[in-house]
């Protein structure tokens, strides 16, 4: 079992919890993420590892909360004790080299984007952060972002936050503007992702994603989290969850993860007593 020690929701969908988990904490690394599973009868869901500290041996997660498993983990609180929590599992991120590099959050995705850039900042690079959300209600870990960044920039679709416009037209006006990044990383939601690899491959930007598609059991058995990278199959647990941008056919796995969109649906329809 493994103990929460803190819980706090960061907006009305995304929960943060502290789980203290020694063993996990003393090898994990940016980008790498674990498998849990809430009691018995619960389902294998991965999430992110979002910060962690040795010392203390504890490591955090940040969750939305859209299906049965993250609405029960959503409803623990500190204190209460997790069956399982796996980790950690996946490649860490890959930061040699990076000197200067645009680090793109979207949305639950900035979790993600957030130990990566903090790292890099500390390993000496300069680091640029742009964040976008649908509006200022979603704005998470903004502080945060800002300490982990030699520049943070915040876009929301509607303006009521930061500035007006999605992530892709801040990245150009930053490009355009003589800024020399050797690499962008880009994590949140697939069609952000998309489109910006689609921008940085016009100018010839190194470009790295983070996929978080369909996974069970994270040790490359079950093949649920195929992806196709440079024409070629790969599983996101075990080669990823990062890949070159340019390369992967998002289109395929923007259709993959709407498979079980229905069942799901049902599936929290019923923990809710709506069925």
């Amino acid at each position: 079992m493994f103990k929460i020690l803190e819980k706090k929701d960061l907006n009305s969908e995304v929960v943060y919890q502290k789980i203290y988990a020694p063993l996990i904490a003393k090898k994990c690394e940016p980008g790498q993420f674990i498998i849990l599973r809430v009691n018995e009868a619960g389902e294998r869901i991965p999430l992110t590892i979002e910060d962690y500290d040795r010392e203390e041996g504890w490591v955090s997660i940040v969750f939305q909360k859209v299906g049965k498993t993250t609405l029960l983990l959503g409803s623990l609180n500190a204190g209460d004790q997790i069956l399982d929590f796996v980790g950690p599992l996946g490649k860490a991120s890959d930061t040699e080299d990076m000197k200067n590099v645009c680090v793109v959050g979207g949305g639950l995705g900035c979790a993600i984007a957030l130990p990566q850039s903090k790292k890099l900042l500390k390993s000496g690079a300069h680091v640029d952060l742009i964040a976008g959300f649908r509006n200022r209600d979603l704005v998470i870990l903004e502080d945060e972002m800002k300490k982990a960044s030699s520049n943070f920039f915040l876009m929301t679709d509607d303006g009521s936050a930061g500035t007006k416009g999605v992530v892709t037209v801040k990245l150009k006006e930053l490009i355009d503007a003589g800024n020399k990044y050797d690499t962008v990383i880009a994590v949140g939601p697939l069609v952000m992702m998309k489109f910006v690899s689609l921008l940085t491959k016009e100018y010839g930007i190194r470009t790295i994603v983070s996929m978080n598609p369909i996974m069970i059991d994270g040790t490359g058995m079950c093949g649920g989290c195929r992806l196709t990278v440079d024409g070629k199959t790969v599983f996101a647990c075990v080669d990823g969850p990062d890949f070159d941008g340019h390369k992967v056919n998002f289109d395929e796995a923007m259709r993959r993860l709407t498979m079980y969109k229905e069942k799901e649906k049902h599936s929290c329809n019923l923990f809710r007593g709506i069925e």
